[in-house]
């Protein structure tokens, strides 16, 4: 019987946390955002909206906020749902200066002769102003309603790269369809909001690497399309689980670009990055691949952010704040729990990353080696290093200094002072978890120095001649690798620092560094076996499962339902 109440309070809490945000006092978060300095625009986290006080403990620059057309207009086009996005998401994110992009997706019934939510709209071929066209009828209304309120960015659709047989499949148009689904919303949007931005449905990579460029190659052969800008202003991404796959997708996208002659070159945005854990003590998960504990989900964090801008991102976001209307047993994306708002250490992680990072400028320093990074990023205040071992093995690096002292602060924020010995920091890295493969290096750090630069780095040294096979190397200088494969080197690099403008530009090229002297120190608690190549090409990573849909039915019933929870919870402890 214990059991039994519990299991019924653990699922009205569930559905009742949807609406603990709404009870939040809106006005102490509004003053909490007030009082804080600028956000760095480029540091974001999926629908921020839920809890709005801990985005802006977080310093969140921007969040997607998902526009369902099936819930705005459910029965026809007279249907005008505002419920869906309620305006006081969008006001409490800009008095936090939170950025908001909407993602447009879900095909209504009524407004498809194919499947209902990825189906193509009908009369989507029809001239813009036709009345038949209904996608351009809605994504008009949408721009005319929310651009005034303060959405200028809008994503169109979401992961069309998967196939119609494959778990999260999301469009069932071709190619061809989805670029003109594109380019119907980028003239509607345009003629609404001149200084709208609009983003291209983020892609997986791994369901279909070839995706980008073919839709590109339409997109060339195009002849409206070179004078219009090509109809879109960003290329938006789903990386996860794998940090060091960053250079290699990115890098695809710029290059994609290059070999369809699209120039200036488009920003590229990871919209969607993290590791989920299943192996959360509160909320265990049964998955079929990518175990991870929570300190793992917090390592990825820094890595996938410091390689993600390194390679030229211009803005990147967690997927997500935190997880909402899901069951006990159900994949949690969230940096924060889903049943009782509590923080996971991939929190903290989010939050040394923002604090340490906020403000970067390039150029950012790379430093690799067999078994470590060095991410060098200049910021107004100085130079801060991320610093992680690629795999099992722990190593011993001996980093030049560039102050008279420096902050060493773990990946949850923890900082201790470092005084350097012969202009040197002794840094010690704990090895990765691996199981089969290193998906995510060990616990980054961060070495924070104060009133220099990154341009007062020493030049790269170069490497020892090494015996092939040995992987174990005292004192061992190591050099710098390629960032991506030969094969997806892009032939032109992006030009200009990204910019909180309505569309943002391109970021530079990376430079590399080799400085740090290694001496890999061997784990304790793991076996030393060989790296494996530092982009292997993955089985399908699987997506994130499909977002919940806001059933704003629920709301009335909410409050209710938060007072059963209060007298079951009562019953069980009498129990």
């Amino acid at each position: 019987m214990k059991k039994l109440w519990w299991k019924l309070a653990l699922a009205l809490l569930g559905m009742t946390a949807v609406f603990a945000p709404l009870s939040q006092n809106k006005e102490a978060a509004v003053q909490t955002a007030v009082a804080q300095t600028a956000v760095d625009p480029r540091f974001g986290a999926v629908e921020s909206f839920w809890a709005p006080n801990e985005a802006a403990d977080l310093g969140v620059g921007w969040e997607r906020i998902l526009f369902y057309w099936n819930e705005i207009q459910p029965t026809g086009p007279g249907d005008w749902n505002t419920l869906h996005v309620l305006e006081e998401w969008l006001t409490e994110a800009n008095a936090q200066g939170r950025t908001v992009v909407g993602l447009l997706k879900n095909t209504p019934n009524w407004a498809t002769d194919g499947e209902f939510a990825a189906g193509v709209p009908r009369g989507l071929y029809l001239p813009i102003d036709d009345p038949g066209n209904l996608w351009a009828n809605y994504v008009r209304q949408i721009a005319n309603y929310y651009g005034p309120r303060g959405v200028h960015h809008w994503i169109v659709w979401n992961e069309p790269d998967i196939a119609p047989d494959v778990y999260g499949h999301e469009f069932s148009g071709s190619t061809e369809d989805y670029y003109r689904l594109v380019k119907v919303a980028y003239q509607v949007i345009k003629q609404a909001d001149p200084a709208a931005t609009i983003h291209l449905g983020g892609m997986t990579y791994w369901h279909d690497p070839q995706y980008l460029r073919r839709y590109l190659n339409v997109v060339a052969a195009d002849p409206e399309a070179a004078a219009n800008d090509y109809f879109f202003d960003v290329i938006s991404l789903h990386i996860y689980f794998r940090p060091e796959t960053m250079s290699t997708i990115i890098g695809n996208a710029f290059a994609a670009q290059s070999a369809a002659g699209i120039s200036p070159m488009k920003a590229v945005w990871v919209n969607e990055t993290n590791a989920r854990p299943s192996q959360d003590p509160e909320w265990p998960v049964e998955v079929q691949a990518f175990p991870l504990d929570l300190e793992q989900q917090a390592w990825y964090i820094p890595q996938a952010f410091a390689l993600g801008f390194y390679a030229g991102a211009g803005r990147m976001a967690v997927y997500k704040l935190v997880d909402i209307n899901i069951l006990p047993g159900e994949e949690s994306w969230g940096l924060i729990r889903p049943y009782d708002f509590s923080k996971r250490p991939a929190y903290y992680a989010y939050q040394t990353t923002i604090k340490y990072l906020s403000g970067f400028t390039y150029p950012i320093r790379r430093e690799m080696g067999t078994n470590y990074y060095i991410m060098s990023f200049n910021r107004p205040q100085g130079v801060t290093r991320v610093m992680w071992a690629r795999n099992q093995v722990a190593v011993s690096l001996q980093v030049p200094a560039l102050a008279e002292s420096a902050q060493l602060v773990t990946v949850t924020g923890e900082a201790t002072e470092l005084v350097p010995v012969n202009d040197v920091y002794s840094i010690t890295l704990e090895g990765a978890r691996c199981d089969g493969e290193c998906l995510i290096g060990g616990p980054p750090l961060f070495l924070v120095e104060e009133g220099v630069t990154v341009e007062q780095l020493p030049p790269a040294v170069p490497p020892p001649t090494v015996t092939p096979g040995v992987t174990i190397m005292p004192t061992a200088v190591m050099t710098p690798t390629a960032a991506l494969p030969p094969t997806l080197t892009p032939t032109a690099v992006p030009s200009s620092v990204p910019t909180n403008t309505a569309v943002p530009s391109v970021t530079p090229a990376p430079t590399e560094t080799a400085a740090a002297t290694e001496t890999a120190v061997p784990s304790p608690t793991t076996i030393n076996t060989p790296f494996p190549t530092p982009f292997p090409t993955p089985p399908l990573a699987p997506s994130p499962p499909p977002e919940p849909q806001a059933s704003w039915w629920f709301l009335g019933a909410g409050i209710g339902l938060a007072g059963l929870l209060l007298i079951l919870t009562r019953m069980r402890r009498s129990v």
